[in-house]
């Protein structure tokens, strides 16, 4: 992957020039893993404008810095962006990732920059786009061997456990975040932890989770039937149906975030539900399971270019109506933007399934 990550810098670095910096200073770690493929809890590399780079890390990453990163200089520091700032002249630094006080620290003069290895991450390569689709396959086969164990009786926590230990029996990392398993009522609450609460006939089940797969995450949301559904759930459930199947067929390169959004978001307010769908559509998933783009209401102020999709960029669609004391309906697929048509990720059916 050296030659993956030497290619990753050099795109970074024609950035410099935009922004006056002879080099930018990163610290942000999964911005480094990005930059040169070191996963370490205590790392920066400084990237300079003609491509070169320094990797600083301390003790217990600098064998495995030295073996990963052979194509550039590492540097054993304990304090690694202090150890990295001496080494250019007008340095840059991820003002979204430095503390105020490292900041200060490191020094008044450096040049605050903002969004720049990530704008760089944005289009995935096939090589990223592959371990996606891995991810995304180990959750839709941890998620068709838990239905069958799903009846009155089991509470969220368990069935989170499972999904979870499935999908790491599977080969998964682990969870790429903590799953939401949202029942009956509970489904109201787009972030609901999972409880002690036990299914019961007539429960709409929610499960939001996914797969770690080399870094890379996956995501998806199913909700099921316990039991045969009222037919307001029924209803519920075809609007949110419809209204992803929309938000999936809006995203191209090309499209604004926003008109994304709306292709799904129309159609739920037009039915009656506007008030009860509260959250974007969607975001970009990749080393990061909530990265850019991100797919809401908000119309872009400046910049309309930068809120356009682009070919190889992964996103979810999710949307969603929750129902306050009665409960709620969310389905979510990845997928990528593709210019032949979006790439479906998450495979598992969104017909309601009935257990």
């Amino acid at each position: 992957m050296t030659v993956t990550h030497a290619r990753r810098r050099e795109h970074l670095a024609a950035l410099l020039p935009a922004h006056e910096a002879d080099a930018i200073l990163v610290t942000h770690g999964v911005n480094v893993r990005y930059l040169t493929g070191l996963d370490s809890s205590n790392a920066a590399v400084l990237v300079r404008a003609d491509a070169t780079a320094t990797l600083a890390t301390d003790s217990r990453y600098t064998e495995t810095a030295r073996r990963i990163c052979s194509d550039i200089e590492v540097v054993e520091e304990r304090d690694v962006a202090g150890g990295l700032v001496s080494r250019a002249r007008r340095i840059g630094v991820e003002a979204d990732h430095l503390s105020v006080a490292d900041y200060f620290r490191l020094g008044e003069d450096l040049l605050r920059v903002s969004g720049m290895v990530e704008a760089v991450r944005l289009v995935k390569d096939e090589a990223e786009i592959d371990l996606i689709r891995t991810a995304c396959e180990l959750t839709d086969r941890a998620l068709a061997d838990v239905l069958p164990i799903l009846r009155p009786g089991l509470t969220e926590k368990e069935i989170a456990r499972a999904l979870e230990c499935r999908m790491i029996e599977l080969g998964a990392d682990r969870p790429a975040f903590d799953s939401i398993v949202a029942s009956g009522p509970n489904g109201s609450i787009p972030h609901h932890s999972p409880s002690d609460r036990p299914l019961e006939r007539g429960d709409l089940v929610t499960m939001d989770f996914g797969a770690l797969y080399e870094g890379y995450h996956a995501d998806m949301t199913r909700t099921v039937a316990v039991g045969e559904p009222a037919q307001w759930q029924r209803e519920l459930y075809e609007l949110v149906r419809a209204a992803q199947r929309a938000g999936r067929r809006a995203v191209r390169p090309g499209a604004i975030t926003h008109d994304v959004d709306a292709a799904s978001r129309d159609l739920i307010a037009e039915a009656g539900y506007g008030e009860y769908f509260g959250h974007g559509l969607g975001h970009g998933v990749g080393l990061e399971i909530h990265e850019a783009p991100f797919l809401s209401p908000a119309k872009p102020e400046s910049d309309p270019e930068h809120a356009r999709l682009k070919d190889r960029v992964p996103v979810t669609v999710e949307p969603g109506v929750y129902l306050p004391g009665r409960g709620g309906v969310r389905i979510e697929d990845t997928l990528v933007a593709r210019d032949q048509g979006p790439e479906l990720l998450t495979r598992t059916t969104k017909e309601l399934l009935v257990l």
